[in-house]
């Protein structure tokens, strides 16, 4: 009230702005300057002037109610076209081989949405939704999922990756003895692939060696290539390097393993136009993906143990 009376100079003005009687901003300047101590207009006639005091006010309260009312208008235009803000994250591999074509599409539909990408590993990803520091996650499927909504992407299989110059490379069986002792550059342990893979081998009774646990699956890609050992990674993180022949695969053994990929939310949350969009363009990409290697013959590893 205080601001409109002092850009109206005037109660009535100032009251038919607010759509308030005269008589209701005149009590309320009166309380408010009791309430300060002291007068904030000078009266000219039936104009009202502010004096030195109500310039001071006046100025020192501009800033604030200003940003109110940006606040204000911001809301309104959140919920006038849906949810503005995209917090994502995705694993290493996700962000560098399936969010640039995402990001590239959500751009062109959504130029005004804020989208926020974090890299990580799916435990760590859905720990920062818990705590509300993300909206989705895009990874692994976890094995837990207590309070998660799993939406399915696609689905790959691990298999062996190493040097064309490396003796698995001539199609023979692999003895459990020769997989023990081949030294392997894997993904750091943490992870929930590394996980799998652990089970995956201890089911057949192996522990491989392991040389290297990188967190950069195109640092694996470079050591592999070396020759300083093999790795375990999916088609789809290799296609360039396969299509070149600087890489080659051949599936782990007779039984596959497979991952389940997901974008997993909070379970109960509705959710958002922006969201459902990141979601369908995901999936989108995941089809083009190459997910297996059809080409190889059956499993790797022979049945003997010796």
């Amino acid at each position: 009230m205080f601001c409109a009376v002092a850009e109206c100079g005037s109660l009535v003005a100032a009251a038919a702005r607010l759509h308030l009687t005269p008589s209701a901003v005149s009590h309320a300047l009166r309380a408010l300057e009791s309430e300060l101590g002291c007068r904030l207009f000078d009266r000219a006639g039936k104009r009202l002037l502010l004096n030195q005091a109500g310039e001071q006010l006046l100025a020192q309260i501009r800033p604030p109610l200003a940003a109110l009312d940006e606040a204000a208008a911001s809301l309104q235009r959140l919920g006038k076209w849906g949810q503005t803000r995209l917090r994502v994250g995705a694993s290493a591999a996700a962000c560098q081989h399936i969010l640039p074509g995402v990001i590239r599409e959500f751009r062109k539909a959504h130029p005004k949405a804020d989208l926020i990408v974090e890299s990580g590993d799916m435990p760590t990803l859905i720990e920062m939704q818990r705590q509300n520091k993300l909206d989705l996650s895009l990874g692994v499927a976890p094995e837990v999922e207590n309070g998660l909504e799993l939406r399915s992407l696609f689905h790959d299989e691990l298999l062996f990756v190493f040097s064309p110059t490396h003796p698995w490379a001539n199609g023979r069986p692999i003895s459990h003895d020769e997989l023990r002792t081949q030294p392997q550059i894997l993904y750091q342990r943490r992870s929930q692939t590394s996980q799998l893979l652990d089970e995956y081998f201890r089911r057949l009774d192996i522990v491989p060696s392991r040389v290297m646990e990188i967190a950069s699956i195109e640092a694996i890609k470079e050591l592999v290539k070396l020759n300083l050992g093999v790795s375990v990674l999916a088609p789809w993180t290799a296609s360039s390097e396969l299509a070149r022949g600087t890489l080659k695969m051949r599936p782990l053994g007779s039984v596959p393993l497979r991952r389940h990929w997901v974008v997993a939310s909070i379970a109960g949350r509705r959710l958002g136009l922006v969201e459902e969009a990141f979601i369908k363009l995901a999936r989108a990409r995941a089809a083009s993906l190459r997910l297996d290697r059809k080409d190889l013959g059956p499993g790797a590893v022979s049945r003997g143990k010796n």
